[in-house]
């Protein structure tokens, strides 16, 4: 990975510089990154970005010529670049791993380090998760709506760009897809790369069945045709057929045939029967064009026979949302070893954040093995498992529910201590296995493609009282400063 250093808004720059001058360069700050809302019709995220965090923080330092170009813009004086030539890393990153199942307000990392190193990583650190995240969580939709089939990303040519083509492709696999049409993605991060050919190759030979044979030659043992360049039923599924004949007879049995256009659900319960009756029962139907949750949900409502989806351009833009809208907001300043807890408030209630040093504790049923809730806690704060606990809606405290019989798990895990990475983040394809579980560990309701139930995340008692202090006490401050203004 690059050095993404510079990959920065300069106003953490400028506040760098200020908190500098000011003598506050080793002030601790502690950070959450997190986000305020989930996309339209689904009540989770899946947690991406954490290896790309890793490899930023690593790598985290200013070139000699990244200090020559903050020289040219005439804003820093040059015992302020000295010190940026100096500057690593050196504080502490708790993070959620990739694949984890995350929710609104959730603190998906936490930074605790002197405050320009925590400030300056912000933007890097809210590149790297939001876009992931995004991904990783429109993927997971995407392979629950398959219900088992297996999908296959190939939405590169429709990426913003060559990174969010590559690294949307690993979050696609982390949320769930089995591999990728993207080479580099697979040469980089291990992935399984997938492909078939496109019209243009049928297109370039005289007939259909020239092409179709040329093929099945060159690649006997992964044969899958593409049977909608000129007339799916009447002469692509026959023609492949025709080949199909060919190859068995040569001791090959064909993988099957792809549809790019047209009624899917139509086509492919009609070139399933035709299959079938010419002796291909186990030859598989891929399927593509335009395809997302909401329209593998209908295809497999409809009876569609289809055992491969290949989805591009909406997985990889998350075409119905196109920001996950992450944040990052300080939380508490440490002072002398004392966590001092700072609250942002604004006229927009859903823009309160969570004050303290805090951690998220997930409660599963020990009946059902199944997650019941998440909290929100502050640090310090414990679970006794043996006794009911009841929580409460961190906007509307009317809204309680009592917990009993369960086991719990923090899910912020640590990646850096004293500047040191602590974290092996396992291979990709562990990941998706550990989604996998995730997934399955929370109830079908929470994962319905259209009108999930809620899910509950509730902040703790504890926590709920300091943010209300804290809330009177900036109010208090107000009206006393107003007062000073009318004297």
């Amino acid at each position: 990975m690059r050095n993404l250093t510079m990959m920065t808004d300069l106003y953490q720059l400028t506040m760098m510089y200020g908190y500098y001058k000011h003598g506050m360069s080793q002030n601790e700050a502690v950070f959450d990154l997190f986000f305020r809302t989930t996309r339209p019709h689904s009540e989770y995220s899946v947690m991406a970005g954490t290896q790309s965090v890793i490899e930023y923080i690593n790598d985290l330092h200013f070139s000699q010529e990244d200090i020559a170009y903050l020289r040219s813009l005439a804003l820093f004086d040059e015992d302020f670049l000295h010190m940026l030539e100096e500057l690593r890393f050196t504080g502490e990153i708790y993070g959620m791993e990739e694949g984890t199942l995350v929710f609104p307000y959730e603190p998906l990392l936490r930074v605790r380090a002197p405050i320009m190193e925590a400030q300056l990583v912000e933007t890097a650190l809210l590149t790297l998760v939001n876009h992931q995240t995004l991904i990783a969580t429109k993927a997971s939709r995407v392979v629950h709506a398959a219900q088992g089939d297996a999908v296959l990303e190939f939405g590169l040519r429709r990426a913003q760009g060559p990174d969010a083509g590559i690294y949307g492709a690993r979050a696609a696999v982390v949320g769930g897809c089995d591999s990728t049409s993207n080479v580099l993605a697979g040469q980089w991060f291990g992935l399984g790369v997938k492909g078939t050919h496109a019209h243009s190759w049928v297109m370039s030979f005289p007939d259909e069945i020239s092409a179709f044979r040329a093929y099945a030659d060159i690649f006997p043992t992964s044969c899958m045709l593409l049977v909608d360049t000129y007339d799916t039923l009447r002469s692509g599924v026959p023609n492949a057929i025709k080949v199909f004949d060919e190859l068995r007879a040569k001791g090959y049995e064909p993988v099957g045939i792809r549809l790019d256009s047209g009624d899917l659900a139509y086509l492919s319960k009609k070139a399933r029967v035709m299959l079938d009756e010419a002796g291909y029962p186990k030859a598989k139907i891929f399927a593509s064009s335009d395809l997302d949750e909401y329209v593998i949900r209908d295809l497999k409502t409809q009876g569609a026979k289809i055992d491969v989806w290949g989805v591009g351009t909406r997985l990889i833009t998350s075409a119905d949302w196109p920001a996950l809208g992450g944040v990052y907001k300080l939380a508490a300043e440490v002072v002398d070893g004392t966590v001092i807890p700072k609250i942002k408030l604004s006229e927009n209630v859903a823009k309160l954040t969570n004050p303290g040093y805090k951690k998220v504790v997930r409660f599963y049923s020990n009946a059902t093995g199944k997650a019941m809730a998440d909290l929100i806690m502050l640090d310090e704060e414990t679970v006794d498992e043996s006794k009911p606990l009841r929580i409460y809606h961190p906007e509307q405290p009317y809204k309680t529910t009592v917990l009993q019989d369960f086991h719990t798990r923090e899910l912020l895990v640590p990646l850096f201590v004293n500047g040191k990475q602590v974290y092996q983040s396992p291979d990709v394809h562990a990941l998706r296995d550990y989604n996998a579980r995730e997934m399955d560990s929370f109830w079908e309701e929470y994962k319905r493609v259209l009108n999930p139930q809620a899910y509950k995340v509730d902040i703790s008692d504890k926590l709920y009282d300091l943010k209300q202090r804290l809330i009177r006490e900036n109010a208090k401050r107000d009206v006393y400063a107003l007062s000073l203004i009318h004297i």
